[in-house]
């Protein structure tokens, strides 16, 4: 059977979204649309202490009330972070009337999209999905990769994007070949020890031919 869900990675700056609920789990999603600078509404009678904190520095608006009709409207995303599958079918069925894409928690019947369990390593971003089959176990993934992606993948993704940039200004092509096999473990090795000039040599020779 295909995979039902299309991965991607959305820039959400400054991008409307929306949290029904105000308890630990919109908590949650609250800090990861922060992070991705999306324009946040939570729609909530109460707020936990941490989203109450959020909305006094001004970092979201907020609906102190229950969710009505209509609230979907100019959302790009929306999340329901409650325990009511009632609520839960009813905003589903708002957003695609309206084009809003529901993420529904727990409750893969009812969303437009699942979240993916994430690996953080500075730019690098690593995520796992189920599908929204076993949350346990795209955890579990994440906790095996984690111990695999160490900080040093961080260090040679910060590295070659200053390479390719630099090469990019001098209208020096390479190849996806020729990229993957200058990216080997001796690289990580210079990376992880410290010694990042001598990395950088050597990536641009490997890269070059010698040349800089």
């Amino acid at each position: 059977m295909s995979a039902r869900y299309y991965p991607i990675f959305l820039d959400l700056k400054d991008r409307p979204a929306v949290i029904i609920g105000g308890g630990e789990v919109a908590w949650r999603k609250a800090q990861g649309l922060l992070e991705a600078g999306a324009a946040i509404t939570v729609i909530s009678p109460a707020l936990h202490p941490e989203l109450a904190a959020l909305k006094g520095s001004g970092s979201l608006h907020h609906l102190e009330r229950e969710y009505r009709a209509g609230d979907l409207s100019g959302f790009l995303l929306a999340f329901v972070a409650t325990n009511d599958h009632d609520l839960n079918r009813t905003v589903a069925e708002e957003g695609k009337q309206l084009g809003v894409l529901v993420n529904a928690v727990d409750d893969p019947p009812n969303c437009d999209f699942v979240m993916p369990s994430i690996i953080r390593r500075g730019d690098l971003t690593l995520a796992i999905s189920t599908g929204g089959g076993s949350p346990a176990a795209a955890r579990r993934v994440r906790e095996d990769m984690e111990a695999f992606l160490t900080e040093d993948y961080a260090l040679l993704l910060d590295l070659a994007t200053e390479v390719r940039r630099e090469l990019r200004e001098r209208d020096v092509s390479v190849d996806a070949e020729t990229w993957n096999r200058a990216l080997d473990e001796e690289l990580r090795s210079l990376l992880a020890s410290g010694q990042r000039h001598q990395a950088k040599d050597r990536l641009l020779a490997a890269l070059t031919g010698g040349a800089r």
